[in-house]
């Protein structure tokens, strides 16, 4: 199955999960005026990767899980973009939810999207302690644990110098726990050993740092119509960043070194296990400012 096919199969999942009913059309209007703005999906895409690479082939479950993570990136996006947050007016090109649709909803469409991701995962024909375990990390990657600590971790680090283990923490948290989240729900899914769950577990956080490394680099390399969102923000903000905290050359070096991890990581788990690692290190690579 191409990219192409596994997009459109996880756009029909999440359209199909608020075409079933309507209480609040409205509601629903602005939920899908997020999920269908388009976005890179790198979330699901690395999960289902994941899967195909230790040869299952993909089904609808799995699908409803990608749709889940993805469901959880977006709400988390509308309210990073809310005037009390990250205040931005544009988000993949077009205006974001709360300059379309008014504040309100767009709190309330981002707390549905939370809370609708769980539903999903339990709905979906996958053993009892499967899903249980899938929800229990999603929670632990997207709540007070993980991506919303690390929010708040951001919040009280602005107009602050961090000190880059600090930096790490707040951005392991914010960024790096949701793009573990595919690694480790692969292995739970797949049933591996518990030590190659801690290898996957370790290069989803590896890919995580790089990931937001690179967004710090580009917000201050990139035009908006490469972003689809406000360049400069954290400049303006006066947040700690790797560009800031290391001067973009060293910033630069350090994603190099972090995507370098990734690989390795990755290299490692193909010699211990029938895992085929190809098509996730072409994500991996296209990662890289020249890839």
């Amino acid at each position: 199955m191409n990219q192409v096919e596994r997009l459109t199969w996880l756009e029909q999942v999440m359209l199909d999960f608020y075409s079933e009913r309507s209480v609040a059309p409205r509601l629903v209007e602005t939920i899908l005026y997020s999920v269908q703005a388009g976005g890179k999906r790198l979330r699901p895409l690395l999960f289902l990767e994941l899967l195909e690479g230790f040869g299952l082939s993909l089904t609808q479950a799995h699908m409803q899980v990608a749709a889940a993570l993805e469901m959880i990136h977006t709400g988390s996006l509308i309210h990073d973009d809310l005037p009390v947050m990250d205040d931005d007016d544009y988000r993949r090109g077009r205006l974001t939810s709360h300059k379309k649709f008014g504040e309100d909803m767009a709190i309330l469409a981002g707390d549905s999207l939370f809370l609708d991701s769980y539903a999903l995962v339990a709905m979906s024909e996958l053993p009892s302690q499967v899903r249980v375990e899938l929800i229990a990390e999603l929670s632990q990657a997207a709540g007070t644990f993980g991506m919303v600590g690390g929010q708040v971790l951001d919040m009280q680090g602005e107009k602050r110098s961090l000190t880059l283990a600090e930096l790490q923490d707040v951005h392991a948290h914010k960024t790096g726990k949701l793009l573990a989240y595919p690694f480790v729900a692969a292995g739970i899914i797949v049933g591996v050993e518990e030590h190659h769950k801690a290898v996957l577990r370790e290069i989803g956080e590896w890919l995580g740092l790089a990931f937001q490394v690179r967004d710090d680099i580009l917000d201050v390399t990139a035009s908006f119509e490469e972003l689809g969102k406000t360049p400069k923000k954290d400049l303006v903000a006066a947040k700690s960043t790797y560009p800031a905290l290391l001067g973009l050359q060293e910033a630069t070096a350090y994603l190099e070194m972090t995507l370098d991890k990734v690989v390795s990581g990755l290299a490692a788990l193909e010699a211990q296990s029938s895992f085929q690692a190809d098509k996730i290190r072409e994500i991996v690579e296209g990662l890289r400012l020249d890839g």
